[in-house]
């Protein structure tokens, strides 16, 4: 049964999504709304001509920053200084890059212009981060998410040359913050890195814990 919501700030039992993790439709992106979505396993994701859909899939694709995986060649070029990574410097460019990456099997973006001035209120109120990595000064890749306590809910991520998406993947699983990353959609260069489906129910242990 999907849910339609109002403008009271309460979800459905994230248990009772559809098969395809659907769970409610409507409300809005306020920060209030959103963040308590991401504490209770939930997310939204829509396009344009779409109300507002919100989602809580039965299993999540996560990473365990002690189980990442960082190949020989990744090891190399993290060795040579070939990027400067930084946190929060540029996340509006960040999220605007995002968005206008091209992804294989997708016409258009799920990143609507509301999404992103959503998320970049949440960057100023300190809950939404990106990490920035640069090439000469220029912004090759990055990624942005929102901070839950000690889980990282990766949004999105770019990357314009090689291996600049990953950098700042690792950067973000090594800085210790974080006891899990959640990267939501399965891809195979995140399954090599260590990133793994669990259940809704170990999720949401985690995000409580």
């Amino acid at each position: 049964m999907i849910f339609g919501l109002d403008e009271r700030l309460i979800f459905p039992d994230p248990a009772m999504a559809e098969d395809d993790g659907l769970l409610a439709v409507g409300g809005d992106l306020s920060a209030d709304r959103l963040l308590l979505a991401y504490q209770n396993g939930i997310f939204p994701w829509y396009s344009d001509d779409t109300p507002i859909l919100w989602y809580s899939p039965h299993e999540r694709f996560v990473l365990y920053p002690t189980e990442l995986k960082v190949s020989k060649s990744m090891r190399q070029v993290l060795n040579s200084c070939r990027f400067k990574v930084t946190l929060n410097k540029a996340f509006e460019a960040v999220i605007k890059a995002c968005a206008a990456v091209p992804r294989e099997g997708q016409d258009g973006t799920w990143i609507t212009d509301e999404m992103q001035q959503a998320y970049i209120n949440l960057h100023r109120l300190g809950r939404a981060h990106s990490y920035e990595v640069w090439e000469d000064g220029i912004l090759v890749g990055g990624l942005y998410g929102i901070a839950m306590e000690h889980v990282f809910c990766g949004e999105s991520m770019f990357s314009k040359v090689s291996n600049a998406s990953k950098t700042a993947l690792i950067h973000l699983c090594r800085t210790n913050l974080y006891t899990l990353v959640d990267c939501q959609v399965p891809t195979d260069h995140l399954t090599s890195m260590g990133a793994r489906l669990i259940s809704r129910d170990a999720y949401i242990e985690v995000l409580a814990s």
